[in-house]
């Protein structure tokens, strides 16, 4: 049954965020939703409930699961310059999502070669 909620409430979040933009023409709205951290929080209380039995488990799966988060949302963030540069130079979609993949996959690749070097083990 919990599966069930994680799936409905996680999937919940898209389905709004979609109906916002593309049903009420409010893609600022929309875009704000989305910015919210909202699926790192809602993933905080998946993995504590499920090691709510060992606390020395959880807590450390929960820092390093938020230190995760931070240090691969900054490559992450490029992309979302890149993808309406892309679609205002006349690429179409599905190109200018693959680049932006690409790119993105290449920029936490060096993130994690820098946060190596840096002796921070993720």
């Amino acid at each position: 049954m919990l599966t069930i909620i994680k799936l409905v409430v996680s999937a919940g979040l898209i389905y709004l965020v979609n109906e916002i933009v593309v049903t009420r023409s409010k893609p600022f709205l929309g875009s704000m939703i989305a910015s919210l951290p909202l699926v790192s929080l809602i993933t905080f209380i998946w993995i504590w409930n499920g090691l709510r039995e060992n606390p020395e488990a959880q807590t450390e799966k929960l820092a390093a699961h938020s230190a995760g988060v931070f240090w691969f949302v900054l490559p992450s963030l490029p992309m979302f310059l890149i993808f309406p540069a892309l679609l205002k130079k006349g690429l179409t979609f599905w190109p200018s999502l693959i680049i932006c993949c690409v790119i993105t996959m290449g920029l936490y690749a060096g993130m994690a070669l820098l946060l190596k070097r840096f002796g921070i083990d993720l």
